[in-house]
């Protein structure tokens, strides 16, 4: 199978974030095996999800992981021009769900695997493919330990191909996404000052939120990002049950995106602080007033590459020669990094396709990110 025959086939399986991604996993490692390679599976305890893995070449130091995820984000409620689980190609584009986000780049890799055999590597490729990743990034530590501790070798590199238009990325925001609960006491509307309301305490706690973040703002800032500062985004509130009752329940679901310097645990201790303040003054009121924050997703740590580091100087090497980047969105990359690889993040395909109605990935796009892992096959092998 070509490039575009096998991105055909991975943008076919409708494999979205949480749910089971066993059939496509399956079909990626039966066609490995055709091509001659054994690839490994790790089932998660439901055995409805399993990341992908194997290793192309000698068992020696100094190998490079190409790593991606296999699920996606839905599609319900995006308004599209073609089935976005058909693979659909129009004016040098390909259309689908998945096709820049990033099963391109996953494609890009399986294609070149007669290539990789055929090479006679002096060093290992390794596959590490994914899953849960958009949901959290919930199997990135998962994998990047699978590796070091299933290849007695030390791995040096990991290449994690989101797509950056092939810009070498190394930089990447951390996120964690929380739910913060507020147990109020319910009443007449006239009795506001009486009560506690949820809704007001809520209205409270976001603005916190707000200010903090303009306070970072100001305080601390890294120009290489786009807000350039650590972000904090409440997308969803609810709660009341009509006009004049006071709410005595409100939930709001909210994000950080921290930029490499800022410390997560440290804003989130300073949050609780506030809350617990406001649990203390208004408990003479409403004995019960509760507010809760858990987190929806371990976090996800942030990507701070040097610009002097190895893994540039192999994406140079491999003609990787656009301006150095960091990107706002988070990614596998940092979980990497913190467990011990040095990390960067180039792929096909441009960010502002992923996740929107009619993604697309140019094919000339996926011509280069197969032209970067030739290259690769070419460094590492008997040159």
């Amino acid at each position: 199978m070509d490039l575009i025959s096998i991105l055909r086939k991975l943008v076919s399986f409708d494999v979205f974030g949480g749910e089971s991604n066993i059939q496509l996993v399956h079909w990626i490692k039966d066609y490995m095996k055709e091509q001659g390679v054994e690839a490994h599976l790790l089932y998660d305890s439901s055995k409805e999800k399993a990341l992908l893995h194997c290793r192309i070449g000698p068992a020696v130091d100094g190998g490079v992981v190409l790593s991606g995820h296999m699920d996606v984000v839905p599609v319900e409620g995006q308004d599209w021009d073609t089935d976005p689980f058909v693979l659909t190609e129009k004016n040098g584009k390909l259309f689908g769900r998945g096709s820049c986000d990033m099963k391109g780049f996953l494609a890009c890799c399986m294609s070149l695997i007669p290539e990789m055999l055929q090479a006679d590597l002096k060093k290992p490729i390794y596959f590490a493919f994914s899953y849960d990743e958009e949901i959290g990034c919930r199997a990135g530590d998962l994998i990047a330990q699978t590796l070091n501790e299933f290849y007695p070798e030390q791995i040096a590199y990991a290449i994690i191909g989101e797509p950056t238009l092939m810009l070498p990325t190394i930089g990447q925001k951390g996120i964690c996404f929380y739910k913060t609960e507020v147990n109020g006491s319910q009443g007449h509307s006239s009795r506001i000052l009486q009560e506690v309301s949820a809704v007001h305490e809520s209205m409270h706690l976001i603005n916190w939120l707000e200010q903090k973040m303009l306070q970072l703002s100001v305080s601390s800032v890294d120009d290489r990002f786009e807000p350039p500062h650590t972000s904090i985004h409440v997308g969803k509130i609810q709660g009341g049950i009509a006009t004049n009752i006071i709410a005595d329940q409100c939930s709001f679901e909210w994000d950080v995106r921290t930029i490499p310097t800022d410390d997560l645990a440290q804003l989130m201790d300073t949050f609780k602080q506030y809350c617990a303040q406001r649990m203390e003054e208004l408990r003479s009121r409403f004995s019960d007033f509760q507010i809760r924050t858990i987190e929806a997703h371990p976090p996800v740590p942030a990507l701070d590459t040097s610009s002097d580091s190895g893994v540039l100087k192999l994406l140079r090497a491999i003609g990787i020669n656009g301006e150095e980047q960091a990107v706002s969105y988070a990614a596998e990359a940092g979980q990497f990094a913190r467990n011990g690889f040095d990390s960067i993040i180039c792929g096909p395909g441009s960010i502002e396709q992923a996740h929107r109605a009619n993604e697309f990935i140019e094919i000339e796009q996926l011509n280069h990110g197969q032209q970067m892992i030739r290259n690769l096959i070419y460094v590492f092998g008997d040159r």
